[in-house]
């Protein structure tokens, strides 16, 4: 293990903790419904996405390093909504931050303040690439608000670049944006598939992230792997004679 470069971030369970709760954030967007033609309640279409998520395989564990093209969050409410028959007041970005803030308020994971004010003191440079269906705007703006004394370099979200992790035109376009050889950039996130294999797919080198996750099966799996950032913050102390 060497210095690198630039370390890129994922964002949800790596930067910042969430606990989603899809009825939560419907209910907030139907505060906006100016037509309601068939009465639905937020359990109800919170249902209606819930099949739709299914069918596309979205969010399945099992699944969801196979689906590598975005559906922008804007595209699936459009679909959603009108199709359950109900207007809104608000569309696109606004929707996103109406339905996002209500659905999974975020927290910083701890330790990622100090870890990144430690990198930013050794001069390692940073990103973050997301697969995230909210737009770009609207991602950017909840990491400032969850980590505000940091600035990252530049923030890909998959909402505005159309492909997502493991896909390695992601990883690649960020490595174009840093001008930097894989080699000199490290990847951290929390899923094996999507992040670890896809980093690692790219040339990058990986971290696995666990710190966040309720429970990881990491059993055969022969990459570097840390539970918590002082963790991963001594391993560079050691290995690169900081102090």
């Amino acid at each position: 293990m060497t210095i690198p470069k630039m370390i890129l971030f994922d964002y949800g369970q790596t930067l910042v903790s969430e606990q989603f709760d899809g009825v939560r954030g419907t209910e907030a967007v139907l505060q906006y419904a100016v037509r309601n033609k068939y009465q639905k309640s937020a359990a109800q279409v919170q249902a209606a996405a819930d099949a739709m998520n299914q069918e596309l395989g979205r969010f399945d564990p099992k699944r969801r390093h196979l689906f590598q093209i975005e559906v922008p969050n804007f595209m699936f409410a459009n679909y959603l909504y009108e199709s359950c028959g109900i207007e809104l007041s608000i569309k696109g970005e606004e929707l996103d931050r109406v339905f996002w803030d209500a659905a999974a308020p975020g927290t910083p994971t701890e330790g990622i303040e100090e870890f990144l004010e430690f990198l930013e003191h050794h001069n390692i440079r940073t990103g973050v690439i997301s697969n995230i269906a909210y737009s770009r705007k609207v991602v950017e703006e909840r990491i400032t608000h969850c980590i505000p004394n940091h600035t990252f370099e530049f923030i890909l979200t998959s909402s505005a670049y159309l492909y997502r992790k493991p896909h390695r035109r992601i990883f690649e376009v960020a490595l174009k944006k840093a001008g930097l050889p894989p080699e000199e950039v490290w990847y951290i996130g929390d899923q094996y598939e999507c992040d670890i294999v896809g980093a690692a797919g790219a040339g990058l080198f990986p971290v696995w992230y666990i710190g966040a996750l309720q429970e990881a099966d990491t059993k055969k799996r022969e990459v570097l792997t840390v539970e918590s950032w002082r963790e991963l913050e001594a391993m560079l102390n050691q290995k690169n004679g900081y102090h």
